[in-house]
């Protein structure tokens, strides 16, 4: 990356107009070295009503999407950056995003009350066609696979990495925006966090795991993706940990 466009990045930033909700009481936190970098550390934040933001898990080592970070679509404000996340750019969306809902290949996983599961079976679909009208969404169906499209969309299907997975709600409200990214969410790491992601973030299973464990709903947790230099910039403008 050359230095005019790691200012441009910067001055694009979404500074004002924008807080971590006031009923949100526990924040992921994800920080990579630069825009670029497929490593990042993760941490768990949680606060009282009143309360400044205590780490109570973490840091944990973990890899995201082969290309670093673009701008996604989640809670906070647009952005002018020419960086903005697309489908298939092996980016993972930066930003603040919902947590929730729970993946896997085992009958159950422990959680906090309130956490959905599901079970996948080969009748469960995740839909990243952006021509879809299914797109980035969840579909459940009464017969196994038969179309081409039912077939690509399935959700993996013995793949260790893919055997649970946490949803980040990138891209989702009020409608998925078409070629904006899909199907991201924190996943086991591949080749024991030697191989990055196409966008999701990995994580040890152990780790992932422990973060399924402690996340509650009744917190509204959400996720806080960017660079470590970005996120030091946006703290005290967004009421980060």
């Amino acid at each position: 990356m050359t230095r005019p466009f790691v200012l441009s990045l910067a001055l694009s930033l979404p500074v004002s107009g924008f807080q971590i909700a006031s009923d949100c009481f526990q924040v992921v936190v994800g920080t990579t070295e630069t825009w670029q970098s497929s490593h990042l550390s993760v941490s768990i934040y949680e606060r009282r009503q009143g309360l400044s933001w205590k780490q109570t898990d973490g840091p944990w080592k973990g890899r995201c999407g082969k290309k670093g970070l673009a701008w996604g679509r989640g809670l906070h404000p647009e952005t002018t950056s020419p960086l903005i996340k697309a489908e298939g750019d092996w980016r993972s969306p930066a930003g603040v995003f919902k947590l929730g809902g729970v993946w896997g290949y085992g009958k159950s996983v422990e959680r906090r009350p309130g956490m959905s599961y599901r079970q996948v079976t080969t009748r469960d679909l995740w839909v990243e066609d952006p021509d879809s009208p299914h797109y980035n969404r969840h579909l459940i169906l009464n017969h196994e696979p038969r179309e081409p499209w039912e077939k690509k969309a399935q959700m993996r299907q013995n793949d260790y990495p893919h055997s649970l997975k946490l949803f980040i709600a990138h891209n989702t409200y009020p409608k998925p925006v078409p070629r904006a990214g899909s199907s991201i969410f924190f996943h086991i790491w591949r080749s024991s966090g030697e191989s990055p992601t196409a966008g999701c973030t990995s994580l040890r299973e152990i780790h992932l795991r422990s973060l399924i464990a402690r996340l509650d709903p009744r917190k509204n947790p959400v996720y806080i993706l960017l660079p470590l230099q970005d996120y030091r910039r946006l703290k005290s403008a967004w009421a980060l940990p």
